[in-house]
């Protein structure tokens, strides 16, 4: 069923860093979290490429948009999710989204894995604060090789662009060559029956709970949506057309994540039976990661229960 297993933080890490050989505009600036984030791969094989801004992510943000303006760069940006999201949003907005500037965030630890860090660390929030900034592409891979290939297509547009990675361990569906197209979602599994799109690692959950599923008698489509902005509408409403039932699983809150861009586009072009898993109106908490998967509605078990119950 899967194919190993790997952090999405180390596979940017590391891609980061060759392309880091094969393009000398990147320059990397970072919020002394560099060896959370992997990106300290980089900081070794480019030190004259690496900025170290220290514990001031808004000013590091600032720092990025004028290397933007003045030459032929590339500005990379990182700190955890909670602080891209959260701390910069004034100077990601103005300073980097008004302009348009080729100004590319990565942010790390997203969603509920953060190791024992809890709530203060726990992005839920990440994703519907840069959805909602104008000129903002939004990219959630789910796995290691997905996450290789949205780095290189971040690299490539011309643009601001947020990259969420996760901490933990996850199993890889996606093939070591595998490419990303900006804004086309994927489509893992045909069914009829119920349609159920995932976005970020819990793709990996949604796997599972098709699988298991096909056993109990229901056919599940399933689609990988790494996309949240550019929202691929196509290939949601061709399933939701087929299905007229719709599951959304996310490791984020259900307040303007993928839950809610996918409840946006069905609500004005095909209403139909929808139900959104993903963390509830409150803050996280430490704790084992499975367990609080399980906790916050967002494990195999409740896929399977709203697909049997939508």
């Amino acid at each position: 069923m899967f194919k190993g297993y790997q952090t999405n933080r180390d596979e940017c890490g590391k891609e980061l860093a060759r392309q880091g050989m094969l393009n000398d505009r990147i320059v990397v600036f970072d919020a002394d979290v560099c060896t959370s984030s992997k990106l300290s791969l980089f900081r070794d094989a480019f030190p004259g490429r690496f900025v170290q801004a220290g514990i001031a992510e808004a000013n590091m943000a600032g720092m990025a948009a004028g290397l933007a303006t003045i030459g032929d760069f590339i500005p990379v940006i990182s700190t955890f999710a909670c602080f891209a999201s959260r701390r910069m949003m004034d100077q990601v907005s103005i300073s980097i989204a008004y302009p348009k500037l080729n100004v590319k965030i990565i942010g790390a630890y997203g969603g509920i894995p953060t190791g024992k860090a809890g709530a203060t660390h726990q992005a839920f929030e990440d994703i519907s604060v840069m959805r909602t900034i104008p000129n903002m592409v939004v990219l959630v891979p789910c796995d290691g090789h997905q996450t290789r290939a949205a780095v290189r297509a971040m690299l490539k547009y011309e643009g601001p662009v947020y990259l969420r990675t996760a901490r933990n361990q996850n199993p890889v569906i996606f093939a070591e060559d595998c490419e990303l197209e900006i804004g086309k979602g994927i489509l893992l599994k045909e069914g009829r029956d119920v349609t159920v799109i995932s976005t970020g690692i819990r793709t990996q959950t949604a796997v599972e709970a098709c699988l298991e599923l096909e056993k109990k008698g229901i056919n599940a489509e399933h689609i990988n949506i790494h996309t949240i902005k550019p929202l691929d509408e196509n290939i949601i409403l061709g399933s939701a057309e087929k299905t007229n039932r719709v599951i959304t699983i996310e490791n984020h809150s259900v307040i303007g994540g993928l839950g809610s861009a996918v409840s946006e586009l069905l609500s004005e072009k095909y209403p139909c039976r929808i139900k959104r898993l993903g963390v509830r109106d409150h803050f996280g908490e430490s704790g084992d990661d499975n367990m609080l998967f399980e906790k916050y509605g967002i494990g195999v078990k409740d896929i399977i229960n709203a697909a049997t119950t939508i």
